[in-house]
């Protein structure tokens, strides 16, 4: 799973196999603490992430939304600036 952001603690990735993991979403890793973010929607699919840092992580998809959509779709990860 490559790491495509870090930020503030926070380390974002993404899965490589999209047809096992729909709908398109991040993993947020922070700390002891993970949670999957829906893309389109950002809401938490599952995890844990306390309220601040699921905030941070919702801005910074939404800042990246479309990039990080079309990553999902052709499968070609890059690094994105982090949230500032």
């Amino acid at each position: 799973m490559p790491v495509i952001a870090k930020f503030y603690g926070m380390v974002i990735k993404m899965y490589f196999q999209q047809r096992e993991h729909s709908p398109p979403h991040i993993h947020a890793v922070y700390g002891e603490y993970m949670g999957a973010v829906d893309i389109k929607t950002l809401t938490m699919l599952e995890g844990d992430l306390p309220p601040k840092a699921l905030a941070l992580v919702q801005e910074w998809t939404k800042t990246h939304q479309g990039t990080l959509l079309k990553m999902w779709n052709s499968q070609q990860f890059s690094a994105l600036p982090p949230l500032e």
